[in-house]
């Protein structure tokens, strides 16, 4: 009778382990959707609407126990791709690991093009106008600084209605070709200036290479201002 009793006992405490022991589908999908909700409020607060839909998990998976609480995060960038994976883990005991495919859609005010623009034409304020845009619709990014894309150049033609992104716009040249050039020298409050020759196209911020007319040596230089640049002493 005893041994029935322990063989019972034994039996009732494995079947009650294995029943905790399974991390189910309902575990996995309510820790997804408490991810992503968390995610639209943070990006409520910054102006953007995000809505999302969980992909389908398989009811029958059974995974081990997770002794802490289920680690969920983006596989992938959700501000480039409207289907990024979310993955979800444990790092208990037995650790592991499984990918959620979710839609997820962020919708916010970009800058689109007022009317059509033409290779090379200098961007102002009122090619511009902000709309409400699913902002991860494209893998290119957008723009949302007004202030930041005035002056910018068009690199190709672009259709009235056009969400701005990064690779439609570059610095205007600051310094061109065959261009002379003052070139300053700087150390501390000491500088000393000399006129050059650039020898390719440069915007502000970028480097160029200049001939120093005096010396004829050739020198690396950054672009400060049009018509201006800056060799480290």
């Amino acid at each position: 009778m005893r041994t029935k009793l322990l063989v019972s006992l034994l039996f009732m405490s494995a079947l009650a382990n294995s029943v905790l022991a399974e991390t189910t589908a309902n575990e996995i999908r309510t820790a997804t959707t408490s991810f992503l909700d968390a995610f639209a409020r943070t990006q409520a607060r910054e102006g953007y609407q995000v809505t999302f839909e969980t992909g389908r998990i398989d009811s029958r998976i059974s995974l081990a126990p997770c002794s802490a609480p289920l680690a969920v995060e983006f596989s992938g960038d959700p501000w480039k791709s409207e289907h990024p994976s979310v993955q979800v883990a444990c790092s208990g005991e037995r650790p592991w690991r499984m990918f959620v495919t979710v839609t997820v859609s962020i919708s916010g005010p970009a800058l689109v093009a007022a009317r059509p623009f033409g290779r090379g034409e200098r961007i102002t304020k009122g090619m511009l106008e902000a709309r409400s845009v699913v902002v991860n619709a494209s893998r290119r990014g957008i723009m949302t600084d007004a202030a930041f894309v005035e002056g910018m150049v068009v690199r190709r033609p672009v259709n009235a209605g056009s969400v701005l992104t990064p690779d439609l716009l570059e610095a205007p040249v600051a310094v061109a070709r065959g261009d002379h050039v003052i070139i300053s020298a700087r150390s501390g409050s000491f500088s000393v200036r000399s006129r050059g020759k650039a020898l390719a196209n440069a915007s502000v911020g970028e480097q160029v290479l200049v001939e120093n007319l005096a010396s004829s040596r050739t020198v690396k230089a950054n672009v400060i201002a049009p018509g201006h640049v800056e060799v480290p002493m």
